[in-house]
C-alpha cells in the first residue's frame, strides 16, 4: 500500500518493557483502533506518530504516510493532525478565527479564508456561528468545531486520541457518528485510541492492543 498510513515494524520499547509492536496499515478513509488501559502505551505510541518521542523510550521501525518514510520529519511537516479528549479552543477567538487559524498559508485573501470557515461551519451544522464566542457554545458544538479546525489545516492522517471520553452517552454517539463520518468522507487514514468498546465498535475498523493483539474486527458503521 503507498496511500494511507503504514506502521512498519514499528516497536516502542522503555528499558526491558516493550509497549508497542506493530505493522499495520490503514488506508485512506479507515480507521484502526488500539485500545488498552492507561500506561498501555497508547499515548506514547501517539507522541511517536506525530514525531515528538517522549524522552527515554527507543523506538524501531518505520512510520510511512503515502509511501513517504516520516522518519526525522517534525511535527509540522507530517501533517498528522490530533484530536483530543478537551476540544482546547482559543478563549481570546472566535468561533471563525479558531477555524481561520488552522487554515494553511496556500488558501489566499480574505474572501477565500471566509468561504472555507464558512463551507466547515456548514458542514459542522453550524451556520452562521462565526462571530460566536466559544464560552457560548455547547460541549457537541466545540467539539464540532475543534474537528473541523483539525480538518482545515489539510491532515494526511488523522490520530484521534480518547475525543469522546469527556461526553455523556447522547452526545457521544453523535459525535461518534460525526467524527467517523468526516473521516471517511474526506479520506484520511485514522487511529482511534481509547479504552471503550463501544467507542472502538463504531469507529467500524480493526481493534488491536498496542501489541498487535486482535481484540476485535467491527463491522463497518
Amino acid at each position: 500500500m503507498t496511500d494511507g498510513l503504514r506502521l512498519d515494524l514499528l516497536t516502542i520499547t522503555l528499558g526491558d518493557r516493550r509497549l508497542v509492536d506493530l505493522d499495520e496499515c490503514i488506508a485512506p478513509g479507515e480507521i484502526l483502533t488500539v485500545m488498552g488501559p492507561s500506561g498501555s502505551g497508547k499515548s506514547t505510541l501517539l507522541s511517536v506518530l506525530i514525531g515528538q518521542p517522549d524522552q527515554g523510550f527507543d523506538v524501531s521501525g518505520r512510520v510511512l504516510l503515502d509511501g513517504q518514510d516520516l522518519q526525522g520529519m517534525g511535527p509540522q511537516a507530517r501533517r498528522i493532525g490530533l484530536l483530543f479528549q478537551d476540544d482546547l479552543l482559543f478563549p481570546h477567538l472566535s468561533v471563525g478565527e479558531n477555524l481561520g487559524f488552522a487554515l494553511p498559508a496556500s488558501v489566499r485573501g480574505r474572501a477565500a479564508r471566509e468561504a472555507r470557515i464558512a463551507a466547515a461551519l456548514e458542514a459542522a451544522d453550524l451556520a452562521g456561528f462565526a462571530a460566536r464566542d466559544p464560552a457560548t457554545l455547547s460541549g457537541g458544538q466545540r467539539a464540532r468545531v475543534a474537528l473541523m479546525r483539525c480538518l482545515l489545516s489539510a491532515p494526511r492522517a488523522l490520530l484521534l486520541d480518547e475525543p469522546f471520553s469527556r461526553l455523556d452517552a447522547d452526545l457521544r454517539r453523535q459525535m461518534r457518528d460525526f467524527v467517523f463520518g468526516r473521516v471517511r468522507a474526506e479520506g484520511i487514514p485514522a487511529i482511534l485510541v481509547t479504552h471503550d468498546l463501544e467507542d472502538a465498535l463504531a469507529a467500524g475498523g480493526k481493534v488491536i492492543s498496542p501489541l498487535g493483539e486482535v481484540r476485535q474486527t467491527a463491522k463497518p458503521a
